[in-house]
């Protein structure tokens, strides 16, 4: 495995609604990417989510802890994709950001 992604990002939505959110945005990413992915599960442990997909013959781990002001996303990549880090921290972020904006409205499925 690579060094490890970190990402933290602040928000003012409280844990629960903040982890609405987020468990949201992962279900409708895994209903998007379902036919590219080999596997993907997610397990909710009060406001911490546990991930692991597979795809290309590579499996990517993450732990998400829901917290009242922030997130923090730390995604544990092999060293296969340890190249594309830095993609990866980018989209995160982004994907995050959005999913926590104040008056943000979930895309529909």
């Amino acid at each position: 495995m690579s060094k490890p992604i970190v990402v933290t990002v602040p928000h003012d939505l409280g844990a629960e609604a903040a982890k609405k959110r987020i468990s949201e945005r992962i279900d409708l990413l895994r209903h998007d990417y379902i036919d590219k992915l080999a596997y993907s599960e997610v397990a909710w442990t009060g406001y911490r989510a546990d991930l692991r997909v597979v795809a290309l013959g590579q499996t990517v781990t993450a732990q998400l802890d829901v917290a009242p002001d922030s997130l923090r996303i730390e995604v544990q990549l092999p060293w296969v994709l340890a190249i594309l880090s830095d993609k990866i921290q980018g989209a995160l972020t982004s994907n995050a950001q959005d999913s926590l904006r104040i008056g943000h409205t979930p895309p529909k499925a």
